[in-house]
């Protein structure tokens, strides 16, 4: 499965590609390749695998240009590839004519990953209602099920006017 990615902000879905379907058709359609998906994922080498109502997986594996000066990971990759599982599951919830931002996240690190490691950052809704949404996240090694981080998300969901 191929999802394009977008080179230019004319690339990026427009508002009527978001706003005429739900959140759960449009993540679908990020997967199935008929809507672009934003550069955030092949800058930091992560992409959109799985979305299901409720539940997002992105796979990917960190590369050098991501290393701290400790020769690490840095931190922002897990925030980022967690932000996006998190946010884009309660992206899954939220009904047609809406939109969604995160509001906060947090990220918990209990390891961490090897560059080049390629692991699954599943994100799961825990509460999705009219204004808010909630979901938490982790990461695990594809390979061995390693669990690297945890985190949490509240969401705004908006309606369009």
């Amino acid at each position: 499965m191929t999802n394009p990615i977008a080179t230019t902000i004319d690339d990026l879905p427009d508002a009527e590609a978001l706003l005429s379907r739900s959140g759960l058709e449009f993540m679908q359609a990020v997967l199935r390749g008929e809507l672009s998906g934003p550069p955030i994922g092949e800058t930091l080498g992560f992409r959109l695998t799985g979305v299901e109502d409720g539940q997002v997986t992105f796979d990917g594996a960190p590369a050098f240009a991501a290393a701290n000066p400790m020769r690490g990971l840095h931190g922002g990759w897990y925030g980022a590839i967690l932000d996006s599982c998190m946010a884009c599951a309660v992206m899954t919830r939220v009904p047609r004519g809406a939109y969604y931002t995160t509001l906060e996240y947090k990220v918990n690190i209990t390891r961490a990953i090897p560059l080049g490691t390629l692991v699954r950052a599943t994100g799961t809704v825990q509460h999705s209602g009219r204004s808010t949404g909630i979901a938490m996240g982790e990461i695990r090694g594809v390979d061995d099920d390693r669990l690297y981080a945890t985190g949490s998300t509240t969401c705004l969901i908006m309606q369009a006017k």
